[in-house]
């Protein structure tokens, strides 16, 4: 069975999505952060779409909506430029070339820069990390 993807998504139910998504991936920044002593000096700054991440020495990520293509696109320090499409049937952002969730990558790298498990499960449309 093929995943429904992100072009048969209308424009209204993936501007909700992406929405959703970048505001509370903003706030989960925002709260690993304050609370990981690895990124004292560590910064977010989200305006018009794009959620930018310096977590010091380990890079910068950059999370953005792309209206055109419905798709939310991230820049990775440790894994390249991705884009991702809504896919409903997984209550997620998917990356067609490997199926692996937006939030499932995060929470793969984000583990391994803090050497701890982090849980991006209260996130919206965190997707079912496959």
């Amino acid at each position: 069975m093929k995943h429904q993807q992100s072009r048969e998504v209308d424009s209204a139910a993936f501007e909700c999505a992406c929405s959703e998504t970048l505001d509370s991936l903003c706030e989960f920044f925002e709260d690993i952060i304050e609370s990981t002593p690895i990124f004292k000096t560590a910064d977010v700054s989200f305006g018009d779409g794009v959620l930018t991440v310096n977590l010091d020495t380990h890079g910068i990520y950059v999370i953005n909506r792309q209206s055109p293509n419905k798709q939310i696109w991230l820049s990775s320090p440790i894994s390249g430029p991705k884009r991702y499409d809504f896919v409903p049937s997984r209550n997620g952002w998917v990356y067609r070339h490997d199926r692996k969730t937006l939030h499932g990558l995060l929470k793969e790298e984000l583990s391994s820069i803090t050497k701890t498990s982090i849980d991006l499960s209260n996130c919206a449309y965190c997707g079912d990390f496959k």
